[in-house]
């Protein structure tokens, strides 16, 4: 789901992260800011929107990003990006369908960045300091968002130009609370790869490493089973305590010593396959870390290539985390930390600001038991969870907060939302994945991976995105539509 972070030496790889939260910036940012379509400015936010006394007006600087280029002043739409957990600038550059959009709809377009993640932080240094971090909640990031949104609209010009916002994975989730919470602001929002159920505690625990399981084995069979038998043969290892062999077969920096070592190479280890899923697509990127084009079937085919299934293993791992071939050892501890995410939370600041979400309101409990996946038996339990965070961050979670909050699965009486998912992805069924309504709309894309409709146009796309792109530009020139016959009323 923000990474963005501490990458190791020159390597872009590294990335620990699955998703929903952890995006591996893969570039230094003044390369980022390369792209002179967008410019970066700053907003003065309040600091906290529900409690007068804590802060009083106290405010900070949240970033965020916008192009006019294509906007018929004052009365084209605002198309708004709610950022997630990370820099901005990778959100942006990662999101080509939305100038592409903008292009036909002649809308502005702001990229919001997400309190405590990139530039936006609002104690600074101290921001992830207790009690400071107490204001990281989900509920202060769309008033965020619906404060920038009203006065930028007021700055610009532009109260009567309708607000379509846009969102992926966790910022996908964000687009969809928005529209719950504030469609006095808000006509209607595109949440892509929004695992909205899953992440409220609704749904199976075994889902998600089931259907990165599903990936691989969709390839071939024996792709899965090879890698089942790799992380077999780690395990008695493991039980002989040949720890000199586990070193050498996996080219790691330093020999495992303890039961602990194990349990955080087997970490490392599934958040390869992990990351590999949910960017299964048909062409290269360098979102989240360098990938190649078709990562999963690159896997399969190093995984599938002889019969030393450990050394198998160590190259696909290095296919993430070794992208530029420079690394000559794999560190444990700096390449993947555990956190409140089973699914990775990443490294640097980043990544302790979705930790800490993942300890609070988001839910992430889920399981690997090698016999749904192909994974080693690794439980996250709500007991695990309330441990943990409690000695993390001092906090008890609140199991169901989000269904309170934000509907849950109730959401029939809910309107101009677009839930699009791709079929690759493995927090697809964490989401919404049939239409609730006319206007509640679930679109699927066969082939499709983590967000592939928010990226730009390309070539290799397979026809399924272009059909769902095609769907979701026409909705939403009809809720612009329908919000200007509104506001004329």
């Amino acid at each position: 789901m923000s990474r963005i972070l501490a990458l190791m030496s020159v390597t872009a790889v590294l990335l620990s992260a699955g998703t929903l939260h952890g995006y591996v910036q893969s570039r230094k940012h003044h390369d980022v800011k390369s792209d002179p379509q967008f410019t970066e400015k700053y907003f003065s936010q309040t600091v906290d929107h529900f409690n007068f006394n804590s802060m009083g007006n106290g405010t900070f600087n949240q970033r965020y990003l916008i192009t006019e280029k294509y906007w018929k002043k004052g009365y084209g739409p605002i198309f708004f990006y709610t950022g997630n957990e990370g820099d901005i600038w990778e959100f942006a550059l990662n999101s080509g369908f939305i100038i592409e959009l903008a292009a036909q709809q002649k809308a502005l377009v702001i990229f919001g960045e997400h309190r405590y993640y990139g530039r936006s932080l609002p104690f600074g240094k101290d921001s992830f300091n207790i009690p400071q971090v107490g204001l990281l909640t989900v509920e202060q990031a769309l008033a965020d968002y619906a404060v920038m949104i009203t006065e930028l609209k007021q700055q610009l010009a532009a109260t009567d130009c309708p607000v379509i916002v846009f969102g992926g994975s966790y910022g996908g989730m964000l687009s969809v609370y928005m529209r719950l919470k504030y469609p006095n602001i808000v006509a209607g929002a595109l949440a892509a790869s929004a695992p909205i159920l899953s992440t409220a505690g609704l749904g199976d625990t075994r889902q998600f490493f089931r259907d990165v399981t599903a990936d691989f084995e969709n390839i071939a069979t024996e792709c899965s089973d090879a890698v089942r038998g790799a992380f077999h043969e780690l395990k008695e290892l493991a039980e002989c305590q040949d720890y000199s062999r586990i070193q050498s077969e996996l080219a790691l920096c330093n020999p495992p010593s303890s039961i602990r070592d194990i349990h955080q190479l087997n970490g490392l280890l599934r958040n390869v396959f992990t990351l590999m899923a949910m960017l299964d697509y048909p062409y290269s990127t360098s979102f989240m870390g360098n990938m190649p084009a078709n990562p999963v079937k690159v896997a399969c085919k190093t995984m599938l290539r002889g019969s030393d299934l450990l050394a198998n293993l160590r190259d696909t791992a290095g296919i993430v985390y070794n992208s530029t071939g420079l690394l000559t050892c794999f560190d444990l501890y700096s390449l993947y930390v555990e956190c409140a995410d089973p699914t990775g939370c990443g490294l640097g600041f980043n990544s302790l600001a979705w930790d800490y979400q993942a300890c609070t309101e988001i839910e992430l409990c889920y399981e690997s038991n090698n016999l749904t996946d192909m994974f080693p038996p690794m439980a996250f339990t709500e007991k695990y969870r309330e441990i943990y965070c409690s000695k993390r961050w001092g906090v008890v979670p609140r199991p169901g907060w989000l269904q309170i909050q934000f509907w849950g699965d109730a959401l029939s009486t809910a309107s101009n939302i677009i839930f699009s998912n791709g079929d690759l992805d493995p927090w697809a069924n964490g989401g919404v994945r049939k239409s609730l309504s006319s206007s509640l709309i679930a679109l699927n894309i066969s082939g499709g991976a983590h967000h592939l409709d928010l990226r730009g146009h390309n070539e290799a796309d397979p026809p399924s995105v272009t059909g769902v792109r095609k769907t979701e530009s026409e909705l939403i020139a009809q809720w612009v539509k329908m919000e200007r016959m509104r506001l004329r009323e």
